[in-house]
């Protein structure tokens, strides 16, 4: 049967401005809002059941992880995520092109999801790995997609990506409803089925809408030279099977256990960071100008890895603590402590569109972009300085505090992430130097993975010091955060430009 031309050939002009099929927004915005609600489904869902299952004891199919330890190697999970996106965007751009690398990328977490469906341990962390490489290839290269589906002069681009966000947290509030509930009552590997299927609808809805897709070209953007792409295969396959086998070696003498492996991604948190802003700083493609921008850009680098570390752990230690510590029942209805982190998805759907109503009422009286960060960084802070109340006078599992105190700081942690995420990830797109344009998204995703790198070695203190010195020591230093940055706001609005 013969087919219409302009189907099989690949996709690289925006689609026609008068393709106004969903919300008055391209066809092609359904189909990655559609992947979006789905890969956070599956992986906010698992990872609101990650550190329980960790926690829990052998005998009822957990990992028999004490919490800090547990807590510990989620957030390195979570380190190597956002590590492995850096390459990511990188492989998008110059080998694979955008719809192949989300596509591989979702089979890649789909297979994952499905390992850890199987009842082993060592299944779990055969999961962990897929998950990590495929969430790497997908997650920096969705946003670019939808960037491509409108024209530069696009009225419609911020109103786009407002409804695209709004779907991200659709999938984060469902998750955690789903997998929780399975987990609770039928298992954790029923939780982790459901991530898995979950998944699987996205890619199947993603492939099936890619007649819409801006940039589905079968060639990268940026392609190396075919000389240049055969030797960056055939290192990375190297460096890989020799990495894997050192891996190996070191596990099977003993040396790589657990908590060193944990401290290793640490370690390449910290310094993976210092190497790109030192390459940048030092780069003769980096004008005078540009590197002026970059020095105000370090501070609200430092205020995107204070306020991670505290929202990351809306997935860790606040889920140890909910499960221990607080009621799960409102008015009657008693549900999983799980429940708990759709809690922050459901805030962020709602306040989202108050925040966006109440700057474009502002219009030019709306704080400066360097304050709205700085504010949400507070409310990180004050997120956890609030679990200071409930649990001051107590220890053990003995108490239990009412839902509410949880429910209410992931309220103040929702609204902070609306303030810093939005004006963060804008400011990094413009005060990023051009000869680093493509490698923008690379420079946020380095703060969260340093974010959760620091996380992963001050989580081991929980359960190991009071509750209320844990969370009250840590939210003050976010405070503590905002607070400067706040204090360095004269100087950030002068050398800001063209952020306001």
């Amino acid at each position: 049967m013969s087919r219409n031309p302009a189907e099989t050939q690949p996709s690289t002009e925006p689609p026609p401005g008068d393709d106004t099929a969903f919300f008055g927004q391209p066809r092609g915005l359904l189909t990655l809002s559609g992947l979006e609600v789905w890969e956070r489904f599956s992986f906010l869902g698992m990872q609101a059941i990650l550190v329980l299952y960790f926690a829990d004891s052998v005998a009822n199919d957990g990992m028999g992880m004490d919490p800090g330890t547990a807590a510990s190697v989620s957030a390195a999970y979570g380190t190597l995520v956002y590590l492995v996106s850096v390459a990511g965007g990188w492989l998008a751009d110059r080998i694979l092109g955008s719809y192949r690398a989300v596509l591989w990328g979702g089979i890649l977490i789909a297979c994952g999801h499905y390992s850890m469906a199987v009842p082993t341990p060592t299944m779990t962390w055969v999961g962990l790995g897929l998950i990590s490489a495929g969430t790497g290839l997908l997650k920096p290269n969705v946003a670019s997609m939808v960037g491509k589906l409108y024209r530069t002069e696009d009225e419609r681009r911020d109103a786009g990506f407002a409804l695209y966000y709004m779907a991200i947290n659709i999938g984060a509030f469902a998750g955690p409803l789903i997998t929780g509930w399975l987990g609770d009552h039928k298992g954790w590997h029923w939780g982790f089925s459901a991530a898995a299927i979950g998944m699987t609808f996205g890619l199947v809805q993603y492939v099936a809408g890619r007649r819409h897709l801006a940039g589905r070209g079968h060639t990268a953007e940026y392609a190396l030279p075919p000389e240049g792409m055969r030797r960056a295969v055939r290192l990375m396959a190297v460096g890989a099977v020799v990495v894997a086998a050192l891996a190996a070696l070191l596990a099977g003498v003993g040396w790589l256990t657990m908590d060193r492996f944990v401290d290793v991604l640490t370690v390449i948190s910290v310094i993976a960071p210092v190497v790109y802003f030192a390459v940048m700083f030092k780069s003769p493609r980096v004008t005078a100008e540009e590197r002026g921008r970059l020095r105000p850009y370090l501070v609200l680098f430092v205020a995107s890895v204070a306020f991670n570390f505290i929202l990351f752990q809306a997935y860790s230690t606040m889920m140890l603590l909910a499960s221990t510590n607080a009621r799960t029942e409102i008015l009657g209805f008693h549900f999983p402590a799980s429940w708990y982190a759709s809690a922050l998805g459901a805030f962020e759907v709602a306040l989202a569109p108050v925040v966006a109503a109440v700057w474009a009422r502002m219009g030019p009286r709306q704080p400066h972009a360097s304050n709205k960060i700085a504010l949400g960084v507070i409310l990180g802070g004050l997120s956890f300085v609030l679990m200071v109340l409930p649990t001051v006078g107590h220890s053990g599992d003995s108490y239990k505090m009412a839902a509410w105190w949880i429910v209410g700081s992931y309220l103040l942690l929702g609204l902070g992430d609306i303030l810093l995420e939005t004006s963060g990830m804008s400011a990094t797109t413009k005060l990023a130097p051009k000869a680093f344009a493509s490698q923008t998204m690379s420079l946020w995703f380095l703060s969260l993975a340093l974010a959760n790198g620091i996380q992963a070695q001050t989580v081991k203190l929980y359960g190991k010091v009071s509750n209320p010195a844990y969370f009250g020591v840590n939210g003050a230093i976010a405070i503590a955060v905002g607070v400067a940055v706040i204090a360095l706001a004269p100087w950030l609005r002068r050398t800001m430009h063209p952020v306001h």
